[in-house]
């Protein structure tokens, strides 16, 4: 297949370094592609091991930044990697950065729905007997409320939210 000037290849899907699948079109602060060619944010990172610490303090910065997309894919990598008694717990937080997405992109359905979803798996991991009320300093139960407000606020309103001035603080 012939490659264009972005590295695609044309007739054919994008691929990443190694091959995999990979869409190679730049993407906005929310995770929207972009037309080839055109300016986007830097993307994270896929696959990254990060210490749990790093894992929130990276995606708060991206959370403040208003980037809940990236902040997903980082708790996604946390997900992914982590201890199997912390799985739940990290992909109900991804849940929650996916929501916000949406609820920014003006996805009022889909991001009500995943930031009850989020919100929900966050609460039954802490409920689960981890032992844990405030793992790695995260204010779960801060959380839980904000993203179930935030999911009342979006299907009263019918409106995208800002991601930067809706977005939470995990370490409350």
């Amino acid at each position: 297949m012939a490659s264009t000037s972005s590295g695609r290849q044309t007739g054919a899907r994008d691929r990443d370094g190694e091959g995999r699948a990979r869409n190679a079109r730049p993407r906005d602060g929310l995770g929207r592609p972009l037309p080839y060619g055109a300016d986007g944010v830097a993307r994270q990172p896929e696959g990254v091991v990060r210490a749990p610490r790093e894992t929130v303090a990276e995606a708060q910065e991206l959370l403040d930044a208003g980037r809940p997309f990236h902040a997903h894919e980082v708790f996604e990598d946390a997900w992914k990697s982590g201890p199997d008694g912390e799985r739940a717990l990290w992909r109900g937080l991804a849940q929650l950065a996916v929501g916000l997405t949406h609820a920014a992109r003006g996805n009022v359905t889909g991001g009500a729905r995943l930031l009850r979803r989020g919100a929900g798996a966050v609460e039954e991991w802490s409920a689960s007997g981890s032992g844990q009320e405030r793992p790695y300093g995260m204010d779960l139960t801060g959380l839980v409320e904000w993203a179930r407000g935030l999911a009342r606020d979006v299907e009263r309103s019918g409106s995208a939210v800002d991601a930067r001035e809706c977005g939470p603080r995990l370490r409350g």
